[in-house]
């Protein structure tokens, strides 16, 4: 019963997650590049994904919590198996995500891109597309390879 909770709430908090990462960078940074002034962009876009940081960090908090949980049930030794490769993708994205939210962003990272912004916004705004698709492009082959291997689809 414990385990199908934690299944539950890992897959809503995944979907949450990643797909508020999916509509930020297939929806909302395409409509930002659209504004005039390429100064106003990283503004703008900062402004409305701080109110998605908060949805970012409770999500990635119980994906976390619910997947280390699993994982302790079924067996840290899945870790050893080539098969299981997918949960190692699940666990460095989710320690991608977790060192990008909780200590990056707030240590650094938001002060730099702000003050990059300034000097360059043109290159700055692209920079923040570029990193969005990537994080997104992984986020999505690791989501595929989680849902094929836990389905029985192990490709080693």
């Amino acid at each position: 019963m414990e385990f199908a909770l934690a299944r539950v709430i890992h897959v809503l908090a995944v979907v949450l997650w990643i797909g508020g990462v999916a509509m930020v960078t297939t929806v909302l940074l395409p409509a930002v590049k659209r504004l005039k002034v390429p100064e106003e962009r990283v503004e703008f876009f900062e402004k409305l994904e701080a109110r998605f940081a908060w949805q970012s960090r409770i999500t990635t908090l119980l994906a976390g919590l619910s997947g280390f949980y699993m994982l302790h049930v079924i067996g840290w030794e899945r870790l050893t198996l080539p098969g299981y490769w997918w949960l190692h993708a699940m666990i460095g994205v989710w320690l991608l995500f977790t060192l990008m939210l909780f200590v990056f962003e707030p240590l650094f990272l938001h002060r730099w891109f702000h003050q990059r912004a300034i000097k360059a916004p043109e290159a700055t705004f692209r920079l923040i597309q570029t990193m969005h698709w990537i994080l997104l492009g992984i986020s999505l082959i690791t989501i595929a390879g989680a849902v094929a291997g836990s389905h029985g689809w192990l490709w080693f």
